[in-house]
């Protein structure tokens, strides 16, 4: 079939689509120019190929940089001469590194294409690996550093990837899949993975912890000299489609835009970088500081915590985080769901920001060992779902593509701040019941709620006002190449609730 016959003018086309009204030219599913069965032979196609890779990435990313908790109760620390605020001192290394990485990565990533990320998993692979042999304190700073700087730029650049492949409206069920599964498998799995390691006999020098940064290095560099092969590149010149699909690949890319481009991104100008950090973004990147503060403080002291429930061993300790990711995972998934059938991204913000509220509120409110774990799941079921949706959110709302590079680098970028306060909110002079983490985490999620519901009405007002006729003097006397440039600007454009 030529592409031209998968892309099908309606008996009005572009003229119809002009004389509607503003608001309803902006709405999501107006899709007056592709073939419906032909797209959605494309998306499955591109459901099938992306997502599964994308997890693995994913859950790569995540084992490799919470490896070290489960290090930890395995006798890194003492092996290495490790006391006091150490381990505290490496993460914030670690998070420092990967906050100032996010930006420039995805920034590459829009310069040299998807090839970057197999990069930055062979990077990251080799860092893990590098690892298995430290011998002190300094050495483990090193790794932490190289390891940010890695890691830094992978799940922006994921996002930003995917938004290259998906429309506005599909994006919270492939980010939720991935970004939600993820976390949750990762954490399950390399706590078993990690008990398993610690079970089998040692092998020269990698004995104990070391086994479990050296597989789990080895694994990731591996799948990282895969995706040098085999990653799609972009929808405008992927292998992964055929000339056919292409076309219809670089029609949703416009059916989104109020400026059809063909798929074409912008020049990257300072001005667009600059005009990125807007209300919007700097809301979802507060939410995103918020919620990292409590999940990533909960996901990397998860092994140390479960162990103050009760006598349990090194590896009875790192089977029972488990059971709480799994459930994260559930979580993430169905409120993906509810979110793509309900077009907003709103109400699921609001009712896991509550749950987690429960969660914090009950880790104070009680010592009884059942409860604190009961909130454990809730905890990390609305972490997990949070972090995705947040940047969905910011990503919907992010318009022309360099703002959607630079939204999905700002908001995990910002939002790490949040993790470098996480890894002093877990102490060891607070053990066991670590009620100062858990009441800043109870604060922080209270005041993320705050910031969510408020954003929610200032997005249906902004819409409001464009739907008014109140915006329209922005494109007055504008090339369409200057018009394509205002994105989110654009009259024509409405938020994503």
């Amino acid at each position: 079939m030529e592409p031209e016959k998968a892309i099908v003018e309606h008996l009005e086309g572009e003229d119809k689509l002009a004389e509607t009204s503003t608001s309803d030219a902006s709405r999501e599913d107006v899709h007056p120019i592709i073939d419906p069965e032909a797209e959605r032979k494309v998306v499955r196609k591109l459901d099938y190929v992306l997502l599964p890779l994308f997890t693995v990435i994913y859950c790569l990313n995540f084992i490799d940089r919470t490896a070290i908790g489960n290090a930890r109760i395995a006798g890194l620390e003492s092996d290495i001469g490790m006391q006091g605020y150490d381990l505290n001192i490496a993460l914030t290394v670690f998070y420092v590194s990967y906050l100032v990485s996010e930006v420039p990565s995805n920034l590459a990533l829009k310069h040299f294409g998807s090839i970057w990320i197999a990069f930055l998993v062979i990077g990251f692979g080799v860092v893990a690996i590098g690892s298995a042999f430290m011998k002190s304190f300094e050495a483990l700073l090193v790794t932490r550093v190289f390891l940010g700087l890695t890691e830094g730029g992978t799940l922006s650049g994921l996002v930003y990837l995917l938004a290259r492949f998906y429309r506005r409206h599909e994006l919270v069920m492939r980010i939720g899949i991935f970004f939600g599964l993820a976390p949750s498998l990762a954490g399950a799995f390399g706590g078993l993975l990690a008990s398993g390691l610690l079970s089998i006999p040692d092998f020269g020098i990698v004995a104990g912890w070391r086994k479990i940064f050296l597989i789990e290095g080895v694994l990731t560099t591996a799948v990282g000299i895969f995706l040098l092969f085999f990653i799609p590149g972009d929808p405008t010149t992927t292998k992964l489609l055929n000339e056919e699909e292409r076309a219809i690949a670089i029609a949703r890319l416009d059916a989104d835009q109020t400026v059809k481009m063909g798929g074409k991104k912008e020049r990257t100008s300072l001005k667009l970088v600059i005009q990125s950090c807007n209300l919007h973004t700097i809301v979802c990147s507060l939410v995103f500081m918020m919620i990292n503060i409590s999940f990533q403080g909960l996901s990397l002291f998860l092994p140390t915590v479960v162990r103050t429930l009760g006598t349990f061993t090194t590896v009875e300790a790192q089977l029972r985080t488990v059971p709480p990711y799994l459930m994260g995972a559930i979580w993430a998934v169905v409120n993906s769901w509810a979110s793509f059938r309900m077009r907003q991204r709103w109400l699921p913000l609001l009712w896991s920001s509550v749950l987690t509220i429960i969660g914090y509120a009950m880790s104070i409110a009680t010592a009884n060992p059942a409860a604190r774990y009961a909130a454990c799941f809730m905890n990390i079921s609305a972490g997990v779902l949070i972090g995705p949706m947040v940047l969905t959110w910011a990503t919907d709302n992010a318009a022309p593509d360099t703002m959607r590079a630079m939204a999905t680098a700002l908001v995990p970028g910002i939002g790490q701040l949040g993790a470098i306060i996480a890894v002093w909110t877990y102490l060891p002079t607070d053990a066991p019941n670590y009620r100062r983490g858990n009441s800043l985490n109870l604060g922080t999620t209270c005041t993320m709620f705050a910031l969510i519901f408020l954003q929610g009405f200032y997005i249906m007002w902004e819409n409001k006002q464009r739907d008014l006729g109140k915006r329209d003097d922005r494109v007055k006397g504008k090339t369409v190449e200057e018009q394509h440039e205002l994105g989110y600007l654009h009259p024509k454009f409405r938020y994503q609730l």
